[in-house]
């Protein structure tokens, strides 16, 4: 059985023994006889969808899909999930809620993205923000991230020698969802607000007989069912520093999602309720 092999010689672009005009390699393909006579592959073409392709996960935990994110409307508010590196141990720590902190009150000077609500847990946070669009959510989301994690590196590296933490806080892509119901609204307020009894933070011998959890933004909620017909906000506990959100400006959550039901501080939130 014979080979025909067609060369194309790069550097100088001409075809090979043909002493002639150049030739591209495509035009070179095109002058393979059709004769049906096998020909010699000089470059095998590896496409497709293969096994273990793409970037390795990080972690246990798969991150969020690297997707085009959903539409967003400034009607809808939004619940984000944000998760830390697995080198920090805990943010319930009085310094990694003041760096939290310290990332809601650069935020807050955004007009075009708000934090409503937010709680901080052992390995992430919960956000509930409002935003003009979804470009403003992607920048306000990376303003307050960039924020968080200097100030969190910093207090990782004040009472440790050596140089000072310049790491990821916030390896992974935040995960996203859009409210859009009364129903959605009033779920995501207690899932946020009492996540910290989920994960049975509320068992902890220092924060027992805590009636809301204060590594969160609850206090300035108005709307538990336990207020009555006379909201007030909640004594805090001494030296503490609430954290700096604003009060809703969405009707979702100002009032719709009151058609859903009320929302008690006992409560324990659970992802199918």
């Amino acid at each position: 059985m014979s080979f025909q092999i067609y060369q194309v010689d790069m550097k100088i672009g001409r075809g090979a023994g043909s002493g002639g005009a150049a030739r591209s390699p495509r035009a070179a393909r095109r002058a393979c006889p059709a004769s049906g006579e096998p020909q010699l592959v000089l470059f095998k073409h590896r496409g497709g969808k293969r096994r273990g392709a793409g970037r390795p996960a990080k972690g246990a935990r798969a991150s969020a899909p690297h997707k085009a994110r959903d539409f967003l409307d400034a009607r809808y508010p939004v619940h984000v999930v944000l998760r830390a590196t697995r080198e920090i141990a805990s943010l319930r720590r009085r310094n990694f809620y003041l760096a939290v902190r310290e990332a809601t009150i650069v935020t807050a000077r955004r007009t075009d993205f708000r934090i409503v609500q937010l709680s901080v847990q052992r390995s992430h946070l919960h956000l509930l923000v409002e935003a003009k669009s979804a470009s403003a959510l992607a920048t306000g989301m990376q303003g307050f991230q960039i924020s968080a994690a200097k100030h969190i590196n910093a207090a990782i590296s004040k009472h440790r020698p050596g140089p000072r933490r310049r790491g990821s806080v916030f390896p992974d892509r935040y995960h996203m969802e859009i409210i859009t119901s009364p129903r959605q609204a009033r779920h995501a307020l207690s899932y946020v607000m009492g996540n910290w009894r989920k994960h049975q933070e509320d068992q902890h011998p220092a924060m027992r007989g805590w009636a809301i959890d204060w590594y969160s933004s609850a206090a300035t909620f108005t709307g538990w069912n336990e207020y009555g017909d006379e909201p007030f906000l909640m004594r805090s506990p001494p030296t503490y520093e609430a954290l700096i959100v604003y009060q809703p400006r969405t009707w979702l959550l100002r009032t719709g999602w009151r058609l859903a039901g009320p929302i008690s501080w006992h409560a324990v939130p659970s992802a199918k309720s």
